[in-house]
C-alpha cells in the first residue's frame, strides 16, 4: 500500500526539523521572559534573538515584532476599531473586522480607494492570487505569502503585517503582527505589560524560538531557488489535469499567484465531493480555505470574483511544498482524472 500524500500545504505545513530542534532546546529554559533573575533573563534573551531572527526573515528590520497566538489574534490586534474596508477574497480572520464593500473583478483583483484605511492580503489562500500592494496601506495579511515569495516588510509601504509560523514550517498557536515603528495599537487582551504593552500574557517561547528557526529556514529556501522548483512541479500537474478536463477551471492561471498553489473549479461536481473521493485515494487536499472548508457552501472567494453558486461550490485546492515530488502528483493527477470520467459519465 502506497504512503498517503499531502497536498495541503497552505492549511499547513509539516513542522521543519530546524524548528522542532529549536523548540526542544527551548524547552530547558526555564524562566519567564518577563522576571528579572537569571532564569528570567536568559529566557528574555531567547526571545528577543528569536524576535531579531524573525525581523530579518521578513525584511522588518527597524518594526516593531508583536508576538501572539497566530494570524488571527494578530488580524483582531490590527484591525479592531479601526474601521477597515476590504473586499471580500479577504480571510475571515480580517474581513471580520472590516467592512467588505470593496471590489473584486473577475481575476481576483481588489479595487483600492484609500490604502490608509484598507486592509489587502498579499496571496489568497484559496486561489494563490496576488494583489498589488499600494503605498500608505493600514494591514496586510502576508501569512500565505512569507516563506513563498520573495518579500520584504520594509519595502511594502504598510502600516502593518501579519503571519503565522505553521504555514511556513513552524509550530501551530504562533503568529506575529509586524508594526511600522512609530505606530500604537490598543491591546486587545489586557493583562501584563508583555510585547511592549500591546499584547498581554506569558509569551509562548517554545513556538516564538519554533517560528524563529522555521524562517531563517525558510529564507534559506527562498535564496537557494526551491520554490522555483515547487512552481514546476505545480504547473506539470496542472498541464496534466488541464489536458484531461478542458471544462475545469485553472482559477488564476493567466495572473501572478503563489507558486504552489492550484485552484481548480469543475462545475457541477461539489469541491467536499472530490475532497473526499481523493481521502480515500489516499491524497490529502482542500476545498478552499481549511478555516472554513468544513462549511458546506460555496466559496465566497470565488463568489466574489463572479463565479455562480454551482462553480462557486464545485472549486478543489490544491497547495504543494518544497517536500512533494514529481511522481506525487502525477499519481494524484491519475487518480483525479479516473474520478473526473466517472462523474462526467454520470450526468
Amino acid at each position: 500500500m502506497r504512503p498517503r500524500v499531502y497536498l495541503d500545504w497552505n492549511a499547513t505545513t509539516p513542522l521543519r526539523p530546524e524548528a522542532r530542534a529549536a523548540m526542544v532546546a527551548a524547552m530547558d529554559v526555564i524562566g519567564n521572559p518577563s522576571s528579572v533573575h537569571a532564569e528570567g533573563r536568559a529566557a528574555k534573551s531567547l526571545m528577543e534573538k528569536a524576535r531579531n531572527q524573525l525581523a530579518t526573515a521578513l525584511g522588518a528590520d527597524g518594526a516593531d515584532i508583536v508576538f501572539t497566538s497566530g494570524a488571527t489574534e494578530a488580524a483582531a490586534l490590527a484591525c479592531a476599531g479601526r474601521g477597515l474596508h476590504c473586499g471580500d477574497v479577504e480571510h475571515e480572520a480580517v474581513s471580520a473586522w472590516c467592512a467588505t464593500d470593496l471590489g473584486v473583478n473577475a481575476v481576483g483583483q481588489v479595487a483600492v480607494t484609500g490604502p490608509e484605511t484598507t486592509a489587502l492580503q498579499y496571496a489568497n489562500s484559496e486561489t494563490g492570487i496576488l494583489q498589488t500592494l499600494p503605498e500608505k496601506l493600514a494591514v496586510s495579511d502576508l501569512t500565505q505569502a512569507f516563506g513563498k515569495l520573495p518579500l520584504a516588510f520594509n519595502w511594502l509601504g504598510c502600516d502593518i503585517g501579519l503571519t503565522s509560523a505553521h504555514k511556513l514550517g513552524g509550530p501551530k498557536g504562533i503568529g506575529a503582527l509586524i508594526l511600522r515603528r512609530g505606530l500604537d495599537l490598543t491591546a486587545q487582551l489586557k493583562g501584563g505589560g508583555q510585547e511592549m504593552g500591546r499584547r498581554a500574557g506569558t509569551e509562548n517561547l517554545i513556538g516564538i524560538a519554533g517560528f524563529a528557526a522555521a524562517a531563517e529556514a525558510a529564507a534559506r529556501d527562498l535564496a537557494n531557488g526551491v520554490w522555483e522548483r515547487v512552481a514546476e512541479i505545480r504547473n506539470i500537474l496542472e498541464s496534466a489535469l488541464s489536458a484531461a478536463a478542458n471544462e475545469t477551471i485553472s482559477v488564476g492561471k493567466d495572473g501572478a499567484r503563489l507558486p504552489n498553489t492550484l485552484c481548480l473549479v469543475t462545475p457541477g461536481w461539489k469541491g467536499e465531493t472530490q475532497v473526499m473521493q481523493m481521502d480515500l485515494a489516499g491524497f490529502a487536499v482542500s476545498a478552499g480555505s481549511a478555516c472554513s472548508s468544513g462549511k458546506v457552501k460555496a466559496s465566497r472567494v470565488l463568489r466574489a470574483m463572479g463565479f455562480d453558486e454551482i462553480a462557486a461550490a464545485s472549486a478543489l485546492r490544491v497547495s504543494i511544498g518544497p517536500d512533494t515530488t514529481e511522481d506525487e502528483v502525477l499519481r494524484f493527477a491519475d487518480a483525479w482524472i479516473a474520478h473526473y470520467r466517472k462523474a462526467r459519465a454520470r450526468v
